[in-house]
């Protein structure tokens, strides 16, 4: 780094959006090249985080830590502390209270998403500016001062059009404030049109049929959340279509332009000077603070990242169509000359910087690059059994972008309704591992194509004449000419292996697999277990049948067996509908039954039948938490004379209760069996009075009606579980435990009996 620039010697620089990522890059050069310049900080605090937590948690951050190490840690701890000025602020809520003493505004504060609701979009990059320029204006006023304001937007700002764009302001007649009126009112409206019965019905209709094994209050809450959705997707759409209409590619663009606007406007009535800043596709860093430095995945690198892990093989676009990447570094050093070279107050100066006018890279040259490189430097696979063989990528126009997409997405939603509908297994879950990696492909490249398709078919060139000029005032190697990237180099040497460097490490072990980490030994949490699917390959149908079956000569069974048969519609219609419903619909055959022999049957015969038919992992699971002090819980629907063979296994069980009038089973249940929520609320109440933390408890599960219970524990696992509950639980990212084994061979005790009856 050379001496300390003149321009901004002596200065104090107001920073929104320090925390984002060309923030950060901001703060560090004023930091490590800017010795006698005075920051001032507008921080939004957090629920947790203080000002103070936020700023100390982001100069602990990689981009500060070359500088920490030539300053030293505690001489940076000084320099901060006696150079870096806070405000905590919410831009959209209110005008900040801004220090008197600053000189230079730069305003980089903006929603990160292509395609947040309107409304949102329009408080961040509308409220936001107009809020922050009116509490700089305000401490002018006290003062005297004309602050110079810096505006950080995008060079997209320009919208959907063709050929060159200069530096200039945006010629459009679009007025802010009706916009901005509009989209704050769009919220409302959207929320009121949530809540006609006609809607609500229709949600509540889709959620019952989702939901419904899980209970009432799970229909609730779906309903509620798909009113909501609904509400932010028609915002989302609103933004969208709203931009579209008026030239503009998303939401994101659309307010960045109004947001530039009504900058124009404020610096114009307080007579301020006012310059411009618009960045192309800001990616990592050049040069500084050291090569390849990124934080976070910026724009392109979800592409490169998608297509080195093998998802990605198509991308709408044209093969010459200008991708405007510009290195982080670049974009700083434009920002800090600009910052420096106030224009005159009425008279606002204008800086694109990009490199699509002096060193354009096509699409085509892009995709080449990246090819290039993960060809070179393949991702390791998955398992950590070889690398990640990638194919061409094939560029494809809009129309076949969408037909394609189209086609994928009607068989994506055929063969997911058609999987949910089968019964779950090995082969179910398989099929279903391969559907949902497969519709991550195909989401992909719709998000993809309805996000990026308008910056990878862009045919516009952004005039960077003032920037040059910015440019031939720095010194050598901090520059913001474009002309200094060298693409080969900077994209498979720099960019892509910094983007790609946290998938690169020791390889993954093949065999033998490692062995299981000891639970940690607590005695305040507790293992809750499902038992049938979950413990036993059985169901209470099944436990019904060794019930019937196991004292009864084997020339009889056909006569109890026929009756189940005849009834199987009925009660597969009773569980799809309601869990409970099933139950209650089943234990209507233990009506008449005595309830010393079934006790006596239990004891006798059927306990040996359960333990057979254990998965051996269930077992050793539930004696692994118990070896940790952890509380073992068995909740289940089954009736409680059939598991009290587990009893052993357990601190505490809940099982269903028959109805016994004069030692007869009256076909009832004692009292509601517990399922779906009715267990989670009975799991929440126990946890509450026995001092359990279930944050750090487990819950064991294999139907989707034990979801509510699954939900209740820090670490869910679902164990072989139907359609339904392994979708649900790859959403969340729930463990998933494939068990089998002697549990699932047919019982000792039924091959005896056949083998006596031939």
């Amino acid at each position: 780094m050379s001496g300390e620039p003149a321009g901004l010697a002596g200065r104090t620089v107001l920073l929104t959006g320090a925390t984002g990522f060309i923030g950060q890059a901001l703060l560090e050069r004023l930091l490590s090249g800017h010795p006698s310049t005075n920051v001032v900080m507008l921080v939004r605090e957090r629920p947790g985080a203080t000002a103070g937590d936020r700023l100390a948690e982001l100069i602990a951050k990689p981009v500060f830590g070359p500088w920490r190490e030539r300053a030293g840690e505690d001489r940076a701890r000084d320099i901060v502390r006696e150079r870096v000025r806070l405000v905590p602020a919410d831009l959209s809520d209110a005008a900040p209270d801004v220090p008197d003493d600053v000189d230079v505004v730069v305003h980089g504060a903006s929603v990160v998403s292509f395609d947040p609701p309107i409304d949102e979009a329009f408080r961040t990059n509308v409220v936001g500016s107009v809020n922050l320029y009116e509490g700089v204006l305000d401490a002018a006023r006290r003062t005297g001062r004309r602050p110079h304001l810096v505006h950080v937007s995008t060079a997209y700002v320009a919208g959907s059009r063709k050929g060159v764009v200069r530096e200039a302001a945006l010629e459009h007649a679009v007025d802010w404030r009706t916009e901005l009126d509009c989209a704050l009112e769009a919220r409302r409206a959207a929320e009121s049109d949530s809540r006609r019965p006609e809607v609500l019905a229709r949600l509540r209709a889709a959620a019952l049929k989702e939901q419904g094994k899980a209970g009432p209050s799970a229909v609730a809450a779906d309903t509620e959340r798909r009113r909501r959705d609904a509400v932010a997707d028609r915002l989302v759409a609103y933004g969208r279509e709203r931009a579209r209409s008026l030239g503009w590619p998303d939401v994101y663009t659309f307010t960045k332009a109004l947001g530039e606007r009504a900058a124009e406007d404020t610096a114009r009535e307080a007579g301020a000077p006012l310059s411009v800043v618009r960045p192309a596709i800001v990616e990592s860093a050049l040069r500084h603070p050291y090569p390849g430095w990124i934080d976070g995945f910026k724009m392109a690198d979800p592409l490169i990242l998608a297509y080195g892990q093998g998802m990605l093989r198509a991308l709408a676009g044209i093969p010459d169509g200008i991708v405007d990447i510009i290195p982080v570094d670049l974009v700083v050093n434009a920002l800090l000359a600009a910052a420096a070279v106030p224009p005159e107050p009425g008279d606002p100066a204008y800086y694109h910087v990009g490199s699509g006018a002096r060193n354009p890279l096509t699409l085509q040259r892009l995709v080449e690059l990246v090819q290039e490189h993960f060809a070179e430097h393949p991702l390791p696979a998955p398992d950590g059994r070889g690398a990640v063989r990638n194919r061409d990528l094939q560029l494809l126009s809009e129309s076949q972008a969408e037909r394609v997409l189209g086609t994928a997405e009607r068989a994506m939603d055929v063969a997911e309704r058609a999987l949910l509908a089968l019964p779950g297994g090995e082969r179910t879950r398989a099929w279903q591992r391969d559907l949902h990696r497969k519709g991550r492909e195909v989401r992909m490249l719709r998000r993809y194509r309805d996000l990026y398709g308008a910056y990878g078919a862009a045919e516009v060139v952004y005039a960077d004449g003032a920037t040059l000029a910015l440019d031939r005032t720095l010194p050598d190697g901090e520059g913001c000419d474009s002309a200094a990237i060298d693409w080969p180099h900077y994209l498979r040497d720099v960019h892509c292996p910094a983007v790609t460097a946290a998938f690169y490490g020791p390889p993954m072990p093949r065999a033998p697999k490692p062995a299981p980490v000891p639970f940690e030994e607590r005695g305040d949490v507790a293992a809750v277990f499902d038992l049938d699917g979950t413990i036993v390959a059985s169901d209470v149908v099944e436990a019904y049948l060794w019930a019937r079956l196991l004292d009864a000569p084997v020339r009889s069974w056909p006569g109890a067996l026929l009756p189940i048969l005849r009834n199987a519609p009925r009660y597969l219609r009773a569980e799809h509908r309601d869990r409970g419903e099933f139950l209650r619909e089943f234990v209507r055959r233990y009506e008449g039954a005595g309830e010393a022999e079934l006790r006596a049957l239990a004891r006798e015969r059927l306990g040996d039948v359960l333990l057979r038919r254990a998965w051996p992992q269930a077992i050793r699971r539930i004696r692994a938490h118990r070896a940790a002090g952890h509380r073992t819980v068995l909740l289940t629907g089954t009736v409680d004379y059939f598991v009290e063979p587990l009893r052993a296994l357990f601190d505490d069980v809940l099982a269903a209760r028959l109805r016994v009038v004069d030692g007869r089973c009256t076909g009832h249940f004692e009292a509601p069996p517990l399922i779906g929520e009715a267990r989670a609320a009975w799991l929440r109440e126990w946890a509450r009075d026995e001092g359990v933390d279930l944050a750090g408890s487990w819950a064991y599960g294999d139907h989707y009606s034990d979801r509510p219970v699954l939900e209740q524990v820090g670490h869910p696992v679902a164990v072989n579980p139907d359609a339904h509950l392994y979708r649900h639980a790859k959403r969340l990212r729930w463990t998933v435990a494939e068990w089998g084994g002697a549990g699932g061979k047919v019982s000792a005790v039924l091959d005896a009996a056949l083998e006596e009856a031939r």
